[in-house]
């Protein structure tokens, strides 16, 4: 079979591509409680202004437990303390644990432009600034928005 420049092999690419679709889409059921369609003061999200994106993240393996301990910090201050922010949840690949991907579901882009000036997202950004050797943000649609909230509520009776 013929191989691409990298060594790779079409077939063996188009897998990786398959799974990293199905990665994606199994995110987004598997999201924590903190996912919901209500904001922190009680008000309804409109979901055609949500903005959802995954967030994948390769950091230095030297600095995993000092990167993961700052990732936690500002994920649950995000979801704590700004209504606009519906989900940040971090996950990494089980084979490859610098492989850092974050499920992020904001109320709308207003929201997210917030998120983005606040203490806690700024000092994330700063201390782990030297420690991120790439990222990518992805962004994504829901494809069956009305039925988000169900699929987030599950996770509490577990």
């Amino acid at each position: 079979m013929a191989q691409t420049k990298g060594g790779w092999r079409k077939t063996d690419m188009h897998k990786m591509k398959k799974l990293k679709v199905e990665l994606l889409l199994l995110l987004l059921i598997l999201v924590s409680s903190s996912c919901g369609n209500i904001s922190q003061k009680g008000e309804k999200i409109i979901s055609e202004e949500m903005m959802i994106r995954i967030a994948e993240i390769e950091i230095d393996a030297a600095y995993f437990d000092e990167y993961i301990s700052i990732l936690k910090e500002e994920s649950k201050a995000s979801v704590q303390l700004e209504p606009g922010v519906i989900c940040i949840y971090p996950m990494f690949q089980k084979d490859r644990p610098t492989s850092i991907k974050l499920l992020e579901i904001y109320a709308n882009k207003a929201a997210y432009e917030a998120h983005l000036q606040t203490p806690h997202f700024l000092k994330y950004k700063n201390e782990t600034l030297k420690m991120v050797k790439s990222l990518n943000l992805v962004e994504m649609d829901a494809i069956d928005k009305e039925t988000m909230p169900e699929i987030f509520s599950k996770i509490d009776h577990f």
